[in-house]
């Protein structure tokens, strides 16, 4: 290499699955050279099913209009940002501002960087769950903080222990990163969880950001923490359309909030980017205008899967909630597993399947020391595709 990376590169690495789609191609290769079935990968969240019929039609007919390629408005169309404040008014019971207080995203994972850049300056502090989704941690790497994990723990519900935290240090602590229905960990907030977590926020003069994709996706209710009493005065909320709606290849997302916080947010974006192509922005507003009964199928499905994939875990002898909520099953591997020198419990029953079987599941360390003895399972293939890795778990098991 003629130059040298920048400093702030030097402590972030590729992404794990991008990193890991190299193991399970040569995986994949082997099984089909020996004639055996293709690799069933449980990993990543990515949903397989259709986005709204009426969101596929809309894109259809706008991008056939002359004025469609031209570039747009870097705060996206005002019926775009009007169907985002129906949408949350609608099944979250919040107003938003439609004029300022939302800033459509190249999906959600986009504002985490923007958030952390427009927010965060080089030695401030940022709290990231423990275990967490693994943007939140490098976002700030790239911004140059000093990363600061809390910890997320089965006992405590994967809440955050308010004890600890108030006895942590929290001098220089500028941001805060909160996701729930909780990836990795399934687990739901309650309105309870997030007025203790705006409290704390406000207490100690910490921004509070909200990751807000998976809350459709096996709730009984959607909840935003927006909700809370006093939020406006120190939170932002990323949602998207990725999960609820089928579009994570879309790349459609917003960021809510004070109008004065979301401008920060602009100025860095704008920077970066020009605005969303506008046939992707009116196919927005169709999928956002979405009634329950499409959620009701959408989750009728994912209860099928959620089914099929415990188990799985059944199987291997994996503790896991069969109420989970978002898109995946985390589960507690047995205490009696096999640990190796280089890698955890969770890593090697991830290995064993793999190579056994064709079946990927995502060992928990990738989320946090916290998930070392975990595993999860994606719930984004279909019944038979997992019934089809049962099978081929169960004789595997059977012969080793």
């Amino acid at each position: 290499m003629i130059i040298q990376p920048a400093e702030r590169t030097k402590g972030v690495q590729e992404y794990y699955f991008s990193r890991k789609q190299k193991d399970l191609d040569a995986v994949s290769a082997e099984r089909a050279s020996k004639g055996l079935g293709p690799l069933i990968n449980l990993g990543i969240g990515a949903p397989d099913g259709m986005p709204p019929q009426a969101a596929i039609d809309a894109l259809a007919k706008t991008a056939a209009l002359r004025d469609s390629h031209k570039y747009q408005n870097y705060k996206g169309l005002p019926v775009l940002r009007q169907a985002f404040a129906d949408w949350y008014k609608r099944y979250y019971g919040v107003t938003l501002n439609p004029n300022g207080g939302i800033q459509p995203l190249v999906g959600s994972k986009e504002g985490i960087l923007l958030i952390s850049l427009a927010f965060v300056n080089p030695g401030d502090k940022v709290l990231v769950p423990d275990p967490g989704y693994p943007t939140y941690s490098s976002s700030a790497q790239l911004a140059g903080a000093e990363m600061v994990k809390y910890n997320l723990k089965a006992e405590n519900g994967w809440f955050p222990d308010f004890e600890e935290l108030e006895n942590m240090d929290l001098n220089g602590v500028k941001l805060m990163w909160v996701n729930y229905p909780n990836m990795p960990t399934g687990a739901s907030a309650t309105p309870e969880l997030y007025q203790k977590l705006v409290n704390f926020a406000k207490k100690h003069n910490i921004l509070l950001v909200n990751d807000n994709p998976y809350s459709f996706i096996l709730t009984e209710k959607p909840i935003s923490m927006l909700a809370a009493e006093g939020a406006w005065d120190c939170c932002l909320e990323l949602n998207s359309l990725s999960k609820a709606h089928n579009m994570s290849g879309w790349r459609l997302g917003m960021v809510a909030g004070d109008p004065e916080m979301v401008n920060e947010i602009l100025k860095v974006k704008s920077q970066m980017d020009s605005g969303m192509f506008k046939a992707m922005q009116i196919a927005a507003v169709e999928a956002l205008a979405q009634g329950p009964e499409w959620f009701e199928q959408l989750n009728a499905e994912y209860r099928r899967r959620r089914v099929a994939a415990g188990r799985i875990f059944e199987a291997l002898g994996v503790k896991y909630n069969p109420n989970s909520t978002g898109l995946f099953l985390w589960g507690l591997t047995p205490e009696d597993s096999p640990t190796s020198p280089t890698m955890n419990r969770g890593e090697v029953l991830s290995e064993k399947i793999l190579h056994g079987t064709g079946v990927f599941i995502t060992p928990g360390f990738v989320f946090g020391k916290n998930g070392e003895d975990y595993v999860r399972i994606s719930l984004c293939a279909p019944v038979p595709t997992l019934e089809e890795g049962l099978a081929r778990i169960k004789e595997f098991l059977g012969t080793c």
